[in-house]
């Protein structure tokens, strides 16, 4: 990879993880393909090939934005329940970048919010599902930053804008969640429109200018059937932290009604 190419600016992005393990488990439904090929088709719309990737997933909190340091493959986290034996056995070994995680925790100490580096921790389920989709080759250093305890999502903003200069060193910044994610009623009709309503908000507010965005992200809880569709934020926050690093209005990327929850992934350039 050219020194060129490298340095070329990545977008922040933020994508859906789907549910466990399901792009690697038998799908007879079809309900996570469409997912799937969003995830596979990534690589190919990004300028360059990444020089690194800085994951925030819905899976890890921390009382700070805490970084994964290890300077070999961190290794895999099986936290998901009750899937079929084999789903225990994937690998996916990307190395880690002690580099970048050192880069990011100055980012966002510089910007007064606090970091740590955790050289032991390895990747969940939120970074190794959606990432042995779209990344096969497992051969771009990966670096997780956890979310914040508190999930204010001003805070994720905050640090999304922190570390919004990394886009310019090559590095992809990924937020991976859901959009909808509330698992006691995937598959109940009944939630069809409230989803669509909350998505279309959801939309509006991505694509509009850097300033509202940042506002109206902050207030999510006020968008229509906000805590139906999440009743705990943590697999949202991680569309702050990829929205705050952008100055520029989002746009769609992905869009699908999944078990009944319209599910979306947005793109910042």
């Amino acid at each position: 990879m050219s020194e060129t190419t490298t340095t070329l600016r990545q977008p922040a992005l933020y994508i859906p993880h789907g549910g466990g393990p399901c792009f690697f488990m038998p799908d007879p439904q079809g309900t996570w393909r469409g997912m799937e090929s969003y995830l596979k088709g990534l690589a190919a719309t990004l300028p360059a090939k990444p020089k690194a990737i800085l994951i925030v997933s819905g899976h890890w909190e921390e009382p700070a934005f805490t970084f994964t340091g290890s300077e070999d493959h961190p290794g895999l986290i099986f936290d998901y329940y009750g899937f079929p034996p084999e789903t225990y056995r994937l690998s996916w070994p990307a190395p880690g970048a002690p580099w970048l995680a050192e880069r990011g925790r100055q980012l966002v100490e510089a910007a007064g919010l606090p970091a740590a580096i955790d050289p032991a921790r390895g990747f969940d389920h939120g970074v190794f599902v959606p990432l042995k989709v779209a990344f096969p080759d497992a051969d771009i250093p990966v670096v997780q930053m956890s979310l914040h305890a508190s999930l204010d999502p001003a805070l994720h903003v905050a640090a999304g804008h922190a570390l919004a200069p990394l886009r310019d060193e090559g590095v992809l910044i990924i937020g991976s969640g859901m959009s909808f994610h509330n698992l006691r009623v995937f598959g109940d009709p009944r939630v069809r429109e409230p989803s669509a309503q909350f998505d279309r908000w959801l939309v509006d507010a991505a694509e509009a200018p850097a300033g509202e965005r940042a506002a109206l992200l902050a207030d999510w809880q006020e968008a229509p059937w906000a805590r139906l569709c999440h009743p705990r934020e943590e697999h949202l926050l991680p569309l702050m932290v990829a929205a705050g690093a952008s100055d520029e209005p989002g746009r769609q990327d992905f869009g699908e009604v999944v078990l009944g929850g319209a599910v979306s992934g947005f793109r910042f350039a």
